[in-house]
């Protein structure tokens, strides 16, 4: 399996790749990770996840839900991952 480090360096590569106006989905990330093999990448959605909560309860990325910031508590299914913009 993925250690948390790698799938953090991953999730904030394809957040800072699509920049702070676009997002990406979860899945892409553990797609990036897995290949193509839909058992492997869908066994990382849930590291994929608490991965990125934890980087949004530490102001590194954002998660939304139909396109508006979200508390990571409140996630529940659909979600999308932004990098912060710089100010």
């Amino acid at each position: 399996m993925t250690d948390a480090q790698t799938i953090e360096a991953t999730i904030l590569r394809l957040c800072c790749e699509r920049g702070p106006e676009r997002s990406i989905c979860p899945s892409e990330v553990a797609r990036a990770l897995a290949g193509p093999d839909e058992t492997r990448w869908r066994l990382l959605m849930h590291p994929v996840r608490e991965t990125a909560f934890r980087l949004a309860r530490e102001g590194r990325i954002r998660v939304l839900r139909k396109g508006r910031p979200i508390a990571p508590e409140q996630a529940r299914g659909v979600i999308r991952l932004a990098i912060i913009a710089e100010s």
